[in-house]
């Protein structure tokens, strides 16, 4: 078992403990997405020269009034850790397994700009189609996506990016 695994299974149970999964699960994701955006950020957190404590405190400098205690306490412990460099990788896992617990499958979407609630919709009966059986998506924003969306689920990725269609064609002539 790998630690993101470990960490990932340990945030499961807290959260469970706690009754509080889907908001955990929410300010998790946001505060994920937040520090992708943010290169400073994500390497301050990962720093391991900076005292844990600073680390600590820059935490709940940004998520005071912002997000439950569970959800401080967890990135807070993730930080002071030093495992801030995985906090991304920490959170999908975590992600994955609140789902599968659930009785659903993780399909991760990346698109450019926010899909719609009929998006997501049509995207999920699309998906579990294919899962064979219930999806849960997690949306993502990345600009790097040109026309389309990025899918992964489990193993599987399904491009279906403007980008991967012309190449397509490219290929084909």
């Amino acid at each position: 078992m790998s630690i993101t695994s470990s960490y990932a299974d340990a945030i499961h149970a807290i959260a469970t403990a706690e009754g509080d999964v889907a908001n955990t699960r929410a300010e998790l994701q946001a505060f994920s997405e937040a520090v992708q955006g943010n290169g400073e950020l994500r390497s301050t957190l990962a720093n391991a020269l900076l005292p844990a404590d600073t680390r600590s405190g820059i935490v709940d400098d940004l998520l005071k009034g912002k997000a439950s205690n569970v959800t401080r306490s967890i990135i807070g412990l993730i930080v002071t850790a030093g495992r801030g460099g995985d906090l991304t990788e920490i959170v999908n896992e975590f992600m994955a397994k609140a789902a599968s617990a659930s009785g659903k499958r993780l399909a991760v979407v990346r698109s450019a700009v926010p899909l719609s609630a009929d998006q997501q919709a049509r995207l999920a009966a699309a998906l579990a189609k294919q899962a064979g059986g219930p999806v849960e998506l997690q949306t993502e924003i990345d600009p790097s996506v040109v026309g389309g969306v990025v899918t992964t689920l489990g193993d599987t990725v399904i491009d279906g990016t403007v980008r991967s269609r012309i190449n397509k064609m490219r290929e084909a002539l």
